[in-house]
């Protein structure tokens, strides 16, 4: 019996992410994202899910069919046969952040052997942000520009005061991992960020998501819209459908909603007292965050519960 002889598999390339590679996109006030190496493509998660070689087997249409089961029904091993590569440029509190999802290999700027980076984020006077009530890890709404004027200010002097003493001692010889420590937040690193696009996605459906802080959401924004669309167009496509404009809903919001189409408000109302939603109401304390988190999805849905009515 003659065995066959594989098919030459020629390396996937994306000619609209090649057009982009080492181009820096700006973040904020002095950050940026830039995409040093990718390996994979749409195709090469088409190619994955069929367990079959070479390229152009099946028309684009099923190939957008199969990427969109794949991600509806939540078949992730596909989705890390592609992988990227990015130089960012961040500030640390952001980047705390960021370091948290674990899926990634990093590779950081070190200030132990290198002097820290010149520069900090800053804040302008009009985006200083309240601290949300609802949502004890978020902000909401805006100082006024006065207070936000002296806000900034009192900003631009600390970091003045810190790069003065930061400087100080690395000019006396103080060994650079010391003479860091009371270096802000608000300063920027740089590292190279290496992920596969499966774990990526879940990054940006974390970071992309309204709740999520600022400044880590100006740079996911930026990594999914100007990056990953790009890359692999067509599981972009299905992302934004499934997951990030998309929402998940539990079994009691399922059981307020039906009760609710169904002419039941009292049954939908009993149902949320017995969950303890409607007692904060009652005895004027916070919201419990449970019913924000419902009320939110109700709103996106044109529903307005009967406890709101």
């Amino acid at each position: 019996m003659t065995q066959e002889t594989p098919e030459k598999l020629a390396s996937m390339r994306v000619q609209e992410l090649d057009d982009i590679l080492g181009k820096p996109f700006p973040v904020l006030d002095d950050g940026f994202i830039r995409v040093v190496d990718y390996m994979g493509s749409d195709s090469s998660i088409v190619q994955a899910a069929r367990v079959s070689y070479g390229a152009g087997t099946k028309k684009v249409r099923q190939d957008r069919g199969l990427i969109r089961y794949l991600m509806r029904h939540y078949h992730t091993s596909p989705f890390e046969m592609c992988g990227i590569k990015l130089h960012v440029r961040v500030p640390m509190d952001a980047w705390r952040q960021w370091i948290r999802h674990r899926t990634a290999s990093v590779n950081e700027y070190s200030t132990r052997y290198s002097i820290a980076i010149d520069s900090a984020q800053t804040t302008q006077p009009d985006q200083w942000r309240k601290q949300a009530t609802a949502n004890r890890q978020g902000s909401a709404g805006f100082f006024s520009r006065q207070q936000g004027t002296e806000f900034t200010r009192m900003e631009q002097e600390l970091h003045a005061r810190t790069k003065e003493i930061y400087s100080s001692r690395v000019n006396a010889g103080v060994a650079r991992e010391q003479a860091r420590k009371d270096l802000p937040l608000c300063t920027y690193t740089e590292a190279y960020w290496k992920i596969d696009l499966h774990n990526l996605l879940h990054f940006l459906a974390l970071r992309m998501e309204k709740n999520a802080q600022y400044e880590i959401r100006r740079y996911a924004t930026v990594i999914g819209e100007e990056i990953v669309a790009r890359w692999c167009p067509l599981t972009w496509e299905a992302f934004l459908d499934y997951r990030l404009n998309s929402m998940n809903l539990s079994g009691n919001e399922i059981a307020i909603i039906k009760a609710m189409n169904s002419g039941q408000p009292d049954t939908a109302m009993a149902l949320a007292d017995r969950l303890g939603w409607l007692a904060a109401s009652k005895n004027k304390v916070k919201k419990d965050l449970e019913r924000f988190e419902c009320e939110e999805k109700l709103e996106k849905l044109g529903i307005t519960p009967p406890w709101l009515t």
